[in-house]
């Protein structure tokens, strides 16, 4: 049975409708969208002139630039799967997804200081355009690759928060419908929308934000290179005033910290929060400051996107939202069982947008919902995080929640972030914490134990950080996800 090429569904109502629209602002330019159909249609010429059949896999190792939906674009158009490598990898990760990839060709931007295996790939080279040295015909549209229900279109890598990333395929369906359930259906976005993501295209939070809602809604999207810091993301928001920001706790915090100095008006009418649990604390103080709300949502590099979204004006703060339309949730207790209302469980999730299997480790879809790690309560239709599976800490004979003590600590003014693991004392597992201070905040002796009183007033024994961790940050991934493996390490040293 045959399906609709993801890359045609994109472009294809754009280059009608609204060809001279601006589909991207990068680097203080404005691309239309005749510039895209142009240069990804050029692309899958050069790739079926260079003897790419479909199905063959492409990496493509661009930054966020209008090169990458330009190169991902023609991808999908000439049949290849694209995958999507972050740049920014070290060699032995490099090596990696050239090894898991099976791939013989590289789309990668010109001067890129990546550590590639010596002579390992192909290469199409590109600048922050699209590909360099090529002025051939571009492929007509009506030449594009028909894919079947089974076809892959693209592969992505999950995070690298519990540790050593999989690489996670998904077909042509997964990339357009997330965009009617979520971004239509949930957030309500239109393509009168100016699109900003701190995520990048690398990531699955990032691709759908920067690439597919666009262009499915015909909107407008901001790419940026560099790393989201929060003076390049307050700077990037002032110049091309976004209407709608999609980021990560972490950022939402630094603006925080920032706020005092800069106090810039925000012109966003919607800010959007995934990657990991939005702390309630957060929400409120970003509400108070801004006046707006921060939509949370939960997905997963599995599952293409969110699974599980707030909506405008109906965010609970502390909630990754309900459940979206379309998809199937439970929450299970260790033996696999439906929970009681009210209880925690782990979350098992099953929808159209799921992936076929993993590379790796090799995994295939069974057909079974999707265990995805993390514990939720459901309450009134919202789902409430209450920390992964493998982030629960016995001690004293008890379970204890990590992200239960860190809402403790967070509440705490010296604290602008923390993280809980489990250490070792006396040959016993405990509770211990890394804290980030805020700013103009010094650690000290005195300050560790006014954290335990103050864990202590608020907490049982059990749960009580044995050990307090002063540090300058959390280890992240580049998405902004926690690596709470990294600070176990640490914690066991």
């Amino acid at each position: 049975m045959g399906t609709t090429n993801a890359a045609l569904e994109l472009l294809e109502h754009n280059l009608r409708d609204r060809p001279d629209k601006t589909a991207y602002l990068c680097s203080g330019r404005a691309h239309a969208y005749r510039e895209l159909g142009e240069g990804a249609r050029c692309l899958a010429r050069l790739l079926r002139e260079r003897g790419l059949s479909p199905g063959e896999r492409v990496l493509v190792a661009l930054p966020d630039c209008f090169a990458f939906p330009v190169a991902f674009l023609g991808c999908l158009l000439s049949g290849a799967v694209a995958v999507v490598v972050n740049p920014e990898l070290g060699p032995e990760a490099l090596a990696h997804v050239v090894n898991d990839a099976g791939a013989r060709l590289r789309i990668s931007l010109e001067g890129s200081t990546a550590k590639w295996p010596a002579g390992s790939l192909e290469e199409i080279s590109c600048d922050e355009v699209g590909p360099l040295h090529y002025a051939g015909p571009g492929l007509e549209l009506c030449e594009a690759f028909r894919p079947t229900d089974g076809d892959l279109a693209y592969v992505l890598s999950t995070s690298g928060s519990t540790g050593a990333p999989k690489c996670v395929p998904h077909r042509h369906r997964s990339l357009v419908l997330p965009c009617d359930l979520v971004g239509k259906a949930v957030l309500g976005l239109t393509g009168e929308d100016v699109i900003f993501s701190t995520s990048k295209c690398s990531f699955a939070y990032g691709l759908i934000n920067s690439l597919a809602l666009p262009l499915r809604l015909g909107a407008t999207a901001i790419l940026h290179p560099g790393k989201p810091d929060p003076a390049m993301v307050l700077e990037l928001v002032r110049r091309h005033s976004p209407s709608v920001f999609f980021s990560v706790p972490t950022i939402f915090a630094q603006i925080l910290r920032w706020w005092p100095e800069v106090r810039q008006r925000l012109p966003m009418r919607l800010c959007c929060s995934a990657g990991e649990a939005l702390p309630a604390e957060l929400f409120e103080e970003w509400q108070r400051l801004t006046g707006q709300e921060i939509l949370d949502g939960i997905g997963s590099t599995e599952m293409a996107y969110h699974f599980i979204s707030n909506s405008p004006g109906h965010a609970v703060a502390g909630s990754a939202g309900r459940l979206v339309p379309g998809y199937r949730a439970r929450l299970v207790d260790e033996r696999g069982e439906d929970v009681a209302p009210g209880h925690e469980g782990q979350l098992l999730i099953d929808g159209p947008t799921r992936t076929p299997g993993c590379w790796n480790p090799p995994d295939a879809a069974d057909g079974a919902p999707l265990a995805t790690g993390d514990l939720f309560v459901e309450r009134d239709g919202f789902y409430y995080h209450r920390g992964r599976s493998d982030d629960m800490i016995k001690s004293a004979g008890c379970w204890v929640s990590s992200t239960a003590v860190e809402e403790v600590l967070r509440s705490h003014p010296a604290v602008a972030e923390c993280a809980v693991v489990a250490d070792t004392v006396g040959g016993l597992s405990a509770p211990a914490a890394f804290i980030v201070l805020g700013r103009g905040v010094t650690e000290s002796p005195e300050l560790a134990g006014e954290l335990r009183r103050h864990c202590r007033e608020r907490l049982p024994d059990h749960m009580c950080p044995v050990r307090i961790r002063f540090v300058a940050e959390l280890p992240r991934t580049s998405t902004g996800k926690l690596q709470r493996f990294k600070l176990r390490e640490r914690s066991t040293a």
